[in-house]
């Protein structure tokens, strides 16, 4: 659906003319797909292009002014036009993840989600902050008191939705019709640790750190707890008691046998912890002695060869 939206607003636009660029951002953080030139570190956008950010934001600089900042591991479709005052029509479509928009708005521009298409009444700046999670909540901040009404329509066009500045709301699961009037969360980008500053010293120290990951030295990223990104499982601590099965391989005086050993206890059979350090085994008294135990068919083979050829 988002992709051929992406279609005909850029037929509407005119985009067969020559493309402008739309803006640059860094290859540091972001992955980018589409229309592009390469330059000094800078991805220049250029026409239909798809930013994905990686484990920190990604700031887009508009070539009209304002900024785009795409949240970590989120992804966005930008599409700009040609507009009659020379100013570019621009589209910004969020599949998951948060985006925060400051830029000079017009009304031939468009933001728009899975669910959601935003348009707005009229121009000025605007300071938006949007946030689609797995499940479809929608989370919106039309931020500042002097920005432009945002009309919002589902995408069939049944429900619309009007989001006056300053107003911070929740569509829950895209719905126009569940609204969080007063929604408190943040709707933009997690906060990211700042980078800790490292003497000579440490970093001497810290020398075989250089060698991990990202994943490795950051092993719970922002985005995670924010919700952006998929959990790993996470592993059990260090130290932790677990119940495993052990298996032992005996040979009888038939056939091999695999034989599952019964994980340790560590209760006593009146449910509390032993107190000795060290196990001890006691045989009561007057008890018949304690069966010698059967030796299995290699033992039995090896007595043959002996009697055989001696010992």
């Amino acid at each position: 659906m988002v992709r051929r939206l992406m279609v005909v607003f850029a037929m509407g636009c005119g985009v067969a003319r020559a493309q402008q660029p739309i803006g640059t951002v860094g290859i540091q953080n972001a992955n980018v797909a589409g229309a592009l030139e390469v330059s000094n570190g800078q991805a220049i956008l250029v026409g239909n292009t798809t930013v994905t950010a990686r484990d920190h934001t990604a700031e887009i600089e508009l070539k009209r002014g304002g900024t785009v900042r795409v949240c970590a591991t989120s992804g966005l479709h930008l599409t700009s036009g040609q507009g009659a005052t020379g100013q570019q029509p621009l589209m910004l479509a969020l599949d998951r993840g948060a985006i925060e928009v400051q830029m000079a708005a017009t009304t031939h521009d468009m933001v728009m989600t899975p669910d959601l298409r935003f348009t707005m009444r009229g121009d000025g700046p605007l300071d938006l902050q949007l946030r689609v999670t797995r499940n479809g909540d929608t989370c919106v901040e039309n931020r500042g008191t002097q920005a432009p009404v945002l009309n919002i329509a589902d995408q069939f066009g049944e429900t619309s939705y009007v989001l006056n500045p300053g107003q911070h709301v929740l569509f829950e699961h895209g719905s126009l019709k569940e609204v969080v009037d007063h929604e408190s969360s943040s709707c933009g980008c997690p906060s990211e640790p700042a980078a800790p500053t490292m003497t000579v010293a440490d970093a001497l120290l810290n020398a075989g750190d250089a060698s991990k990951t990202a994943a490795e030295q950051h092993p719970f990223p922002a985005a995670v707890s924010a919700g952006l990104a998929p959990v790993a499982v996470p592993q059990a601590p260090t130290g932790d008691l677990h119940e495993q099965v052990a298996a032992t391989l005996s040979s009888g005086e038939g056939a091999d046998s695999l034989t599952p050993a019964a994980a340790p206890d560590p209760k006593g059979k009146t449910g509390e912890a032993p107190t000795s350090a060290t196990a001890q085994t006691t045989t009561p008294p007057n008890s018949p002695p304690p069966t010698p135990p059967r030796h299995g068919f290699a033992h039995a083979l090896g007595r043959f060869f002996r009697k055989i050829f001696g010992d």
